[in-house]
């Protein structure tokens, strides 16, 4: 996975809540088992017309220099439903490395943290106060800081919390088993430590 820590970007506004995974990627495209594809079929049914012509309404068609925008901003209750990982592969692969949220499905932020996407929950009041600021100006950029748990747009410091071990994940660029990996000498010493010990009897 790749490093985590400091995102300063644009935004993309997304102002919809209960926004399910079948939305995110509808089911016809679970069969593809190539991750680096999956960002064609992001919000597929809202990108694309029948005859697959973008649609000019939808805001991902709509932005200018998309991939400049690392940040995805959007109603509470995001990811509901069911717990496909195609959803965050998707969100990835399309560019995105953050998003913010009054309120995240459980199993989506779960997968992605696993993953390398920082979702980012933070309080109503703030959040009402970032979306009010993207709509009045929607080039503004936003700072993320995982590293202090804080998100800075124009006047205002906004707190969010992160699992620990998942944020030293992301700090790291360590999925579960890097994470192991990392701990190898550490892990090395201890078991030299509880063979001398039981060499010696003292356990």
């Amino acid at each position: 996975m790749n490093k985590i820590n400091i995102i300063n970007s644009r935004t993309v506004l997304i102002d919809i809540e209960n926004i399910d995974t079948d939305q995110i990627i509808p089911s016809r495209f679970l069969k593809l088992n190539n991750k680096k594809k999956f960002s064609n079929y992001l919000f597929a049914d809202w990108r694309y017309e029948k005859n697959g012509k973008l649609k000019k309404n939808f805001i991902l068609n709509k932005i200018q220099n998309i991939k400049d925008r690392k940040i995805i901003i959007t109603g509470k209750n995001f990811g509901c439903g069911s717990s496909r990982e195609h959803a965050v592969w998707a969100i990835l692969d399309y560019g995105f490395e953050a998003i913010i949220s009054s309120f995240f499905a459980d199993i989506f932020k779960n997968n992605a943290l696993n993953n390398g996407l920082l979702p980012i929950q933070i309080s109503e009041t703030d959040f009402i106060k970032i979306k009010n600021i993207i709509k009045a100006k929607p080039n503004t950029k936003i700072k993320i800081i995982l590293e202090k748990e804080k998100i800075y747009i124009k006047n205002l410091i906004s707190n969010f919390k992160i699992n620990s071990y998942k944020k030293n994940c992301l700090l790291n660029g360590y999925d579960d088993l890097q994470y192991l990996m990392s701990m190898k000498n550490i892990i090395q010493k201890f078991e030299k430590n509880i063979e001398y010990l039981l060499y010696t009897k003292k356990i």
